[in-house]
């Protein structure tokens, strides 16, 4: 017989697209079972797939969730000078430079602070958001099989925009900021197509022997 095991991770999800073509997905937990940590999912302008991830762990924990044609273990850190509008975030992964600032609170934010937490980590509660989040912004989806077996569902506590974004690769420019588009390829779920940044719950179920 086999069960679950059920891993939560808290924190924030950003996503910005670039002129240049590459779409860049941050991951900036500060409670996961594997203490806090940041990774960065990046598909550049020809499809390839990369994450960057801070250490095997992280990098076996996602590559068994999401879709990867690469994986680098780099050194991952992210400064912030907070989460609220005018923060200030500053993110290093191997070749990747980036920064942006927090603007202002989606409307959809304001929507979510009032869901009471206990009740919006539920899976039934991922469910019925999963129909209004696919067609309120195409690409999202709450609820999905993360592959191998798992169920992994989103808990969003807060939706910001971005003001601004600066990124290099390599150090080469990846152009002004720009909408999140075509969706990046990583699993049944994607950022908003706008730049934002999202409080965040998220949920896996890992089959278990």
């Amino acid at each position: 017989m086999t069960g679950t095991r059920r891993l939560r991770f808290n924190g924030h999800i950003a996503g910005v697209g670039t002129q240049e073509g590459t779409r860049l997905v941050l991951g900036c937990w500060n409670r996961t079972p594997h203490g806090p940590f940041a990774d960065v999912m990046v598909e550049r302008a020809d499809g390839h797939r990369l994450l960057l991830a801070p250490d095997a762990w992280v990098a076996d924990f996602v590559t068994n969730t999401y879709t990867f044609d690469d994986v680098a273990v780099v050194d991952v850190h992210v400064h912030r000078s907070g989460t609220a509008r005018g923060s200030r975030w500053f993110v290093t992964a191997g070749p990747l430079q980036w920064e942006f600032t927090v603007g202002t609170r989606h409307p959809l934010g304001h929507l979510l602070r009032a869901v009471p937490r206990w009740v919006g980590t539920t899976l039934n509660f991922a469910r019925i958001t999963d129909v209004v989040a696919s067609r309120v912004m195409p690409g999202v989806r709450t609820v999905g099989s993360a592959g191998k077996g798992r169920t992994e569902w989103y808990t969003a506590h807060d939706l910001h925009r971005l003001t601004d974004s600066v990124a290099t690769w390599d150090g080469q420019s990846l152009g002004a900021m720009t909408d999140v588009r075509p969706s990046p390829r990583f699993g049944f779920s994607s950022t908003p197509q706008f730049p934002a940044v999202t409080n965040v719950t998220t949920t896996v179920a890992v089959p278990v022997p």
